[in-house]
C-alpha cells in the first residue's frame, strides 16, 4: 500500500523536473521579431573567415554569450553553425550563425550584405519588424 502512495509523488516529481527543464531551454521554435542590419563579415566569433557574399549572420551578444553550452572559447559555442530563416516584406533568406553582434538587441540580426540584399536593398539600412526562427 505504501508503494502505491509513492508512485504518484514520484510521477509528480518526474513531471515537474521535465517542465523545469523545458522552461530553462531557449525558445528555439518561436518566431522572433527584431531589426536586421548588415555588416562586413571577416573573422567571426565562431572562428571562421567569412565574406560578404556568404549568407551568414551575427546574433546579439546577449544571445551568443548565454546560449546553452557556451564556454570561454567562443569558437566552440553550440550556436555556431545554426541556421536561421529571416523574413521581411514577403521575402526570406536562410543564413548561418558565424558571429556575435555587440550592438544588437536580443532578437536583432546583423546580416552579411548578400543576405541583407535578399530581403531589401542595402540603402534601406535597417529592417524594422523583421521576423526569424531557427531552422
Amino acid at each position: 500500500m505504501l508503494a502505491f502512495h509513492n508512485i504518484p509523488v514520484a510521477s509528480l516529481l518526474f513531471t515537474s523536473s521535465l517542465f523545469g527543464f523545458a522552461a530553462a531551454a531557449p525558445a528555439e521554435r518561436s518566431l522572433k521579431t527584431g531589426e536586421a542590419t548588415y555588416y562586413g563579415p571577416g573573422l567571426g566569433a565562431c572562428g571562421k573567415n567569412n565574406s560578404g557574399a556568404e549568407y551568414v549572420v551575427a546574433v546579439s551578444k546577449q544571445m551568443f554569450d548565454t546560449w546553452p553550452g557556451h564556454t570561454a572559447n567562443p569558437n566552440a559555442n553550440p550556436i555556431c553553425g545554426r541556421r536561421i530563416k529571416a523574413n521581411y516584406g514577403g521575402k526570406s533568406v536562410v543564413v548561418t550563425v558565424e558571429d556575435r553582434c555587440p550592438a544588437c538587441a536580443y532578437n536583432d540580426l546583423d546580416l552579411s550584405p548578400s543576405a541583407f540584399q535578399a530581403l531589401a536593398p542595402l540603402a534601406v539600412g535597417r529592417l524594422r519588424g523583421m521576423t526569424w526562427d531557427f531552422v
